[in-house]
């Protein structure tokens, strides 16, 4: 048997507002500031990915896998909700700095991730070929930086805690064991349009030039 990894990745993306209500109620954080900002970001998110899955799906998670490589992805995502449990379990309060760089973090965020998946959607839909103008002139990979930035004030949010580590290294882990892979696989799969050699010359990996 095979299903979609799109499947897993909007089951555990789109129960994640409950799970921090859960965690909110089971360790007795109603009166928790920080627990219910974390709650509208990554509840937030959550919701808005399984509203692009459904409006402007992203052909790469159609694939479908195994069943033990879909509950690894399961798995891997659930890895994400420990700030959740940091702040819920320990009564984290942040600090008014942190909760509103974490906020700004998150929006530009959200702006560049969906904003930008939006914009492949639609030039695929109609086209073929590479993308090089709007959020791709100045970054190949607008979207990544986008969820880089968005899990990036999950862990803004815990940074003042002893365990801000542990969700940092599972960021990490993932940009170097699934974002990089795919981010350079994209790009050999793009080199195949003659012009993109000069549009990777002149264009970031990751993180768009500004200037």
């Amino acid at each position: 048997m095979r299903i979609k990894q799109k499947y897993m990745i909007d089951f555990a993306k789109g129960i994640t507002w409950l799970l921090v209500l859960f965690l909110i109620n089971y360790f007795n954080q109603i009166n928790n500031l920080t627990a219910w900002v974390y709650f509208c970001l990554h509840g937030s998110y959550g919701i808005m990915w399984v509203l692009k899955s459904y409006i402007f799906p992203d052909k790469t998670w159609e694939s479908r896998v195994g069943i033990p490589y879909a509950l690894l992805i399961l798995l891997g995502l659930i890895l994400y909700w420990a700030p959740a449990y940091i702040i819920t379990s320990t009564g984290h309060q942040a600090s008014l700095n942190i909760i509103v760089l974490a906020i700004c973090t998150f929006t530009i965020g959200v702006f560049y991730h969906f904003a930008s998946d939006m914009q492949k959607f639609i030039f695929l839909k109609y086209q073929s070929g590479l993308i090089t103008d709007g959020f791709w002139k100045q970054c190949r990979h607008p979207n990544y930086f986008g969820e880089l930035l968005i899990y990036l004030s999950f862990v803004i949010m815990v940074f003042e805690t002893v365990l801000w580590w542990v969700p940092a290294i599972i960021l990490t882990l993932f940009i170097v064991v699934v974002w990089i892979p795919n981010m350079i696989k994209i790009d050999k799969s793009l080199s195949r349009f003659e012009e993109h050699k000069a549009y990777k010359k002149k264009t970031a990996f990751i993180i768009p030039y500004v200037l």
